[in-house]
């Protein structure tokens, strides 16, 4: 109870959302298409304003609700961020993105890549047009995707992280059931809960990486890729 009160007035003390977003959660809310929460999305916002990243990678697009609120903190297409690529493999939800990230007016700042999150990973270590050595990594990625990959995307994901970058992935409490012992989980949920916990464990123990996990939303993890001395 006293959590639920503290949630909603600090939610209370938020500004008033943008109309497309206030329209995007509602239909999210209205079929069940999962997006960031609203403490979530405050958090974004000030990690965006601090860091003032110039190159974003998002893995996990859905409709678009968060690429956009990135998007929109990040200044793409204002003289702000420079390169945004967001990646979303459930062919029914592309249009759906396409069409929301049109009336944003950021189709042209905004690279929406259809495809499987690890290939895209992959091909862009691969390509070496993003490598942190040259500081042309990312400066942010925000990762709400498949919840047991996570520690499979984490080393590619790090080999394209600028040092002071930063990474955020999302849910990674999963309603706070990675708390419970694995047995007294379905067996269908048992595999992604032991990589979740893997994935909190290697975060907060990587040299190169300075992490917090916070009970936000459905839980946050943010971590800093250190700068070498």
């Amino acid at each position: 109870m006293e959590h639920n009160r503290i949630s909603e007035y600090l939610l209370s003390l938020e500004r008033e959302e943008d109309p497309l977003l206030r329209e995007l959660r509602s239909f999210a809310a209205e079929t069940e298409v999962p997006i960031v929460r609203p403490e979530t999305e405050s958090l974004l916002r000030t990690l965006v304003a601090a860091k003032r990243p110039g190159r974003i990678l998002e893995i996990g697009t859905a409709i678009g609700y968060s690429t956009i609120l990135l998007a929109r903190a990040a200044g793409a297409g204002a003289g702000g961020c420079r390169e945004f690529i967001t990646v979303e493999s459930w062919e029914k939800r592309i249009p759906l993105a396409e069409e929301n990230l049109r009336r944003a007016g950021l189709s042209q700042s905004v690279q929406l890549l259809h495809a499987d999150a690890g290939e895209v990973l992959r091909q862009l270590c691969a390509g070496g047009d993003h490598d942190p050595a040259r500081e042309q990594g990312f400066d942010l990625v925000f990762l709400d995707a498949a919840k047991g990959q996570y520690i499979r995307w984490l080393p590619d994901i790090l080999s394209l992280l600028n040092q002071g970058g930063i990474l955020v992935a999302d849910n990674v409490l999963q309603d706070m059931t990675v708390l419970e012992p694995r047995f007294t989980l379905p067996r269908r949920e048992r595999t992604t809960h032991a990589r979740m916990r893997e994935f909190l464990y290697e975060i907060k123990h990587r040299e190169e990486l300075e992490s917090a996990v916070l009970p936000v939303g459905d839980g946050v993890s943010i971590s800093v890729r250190r700068k070498q001395q």
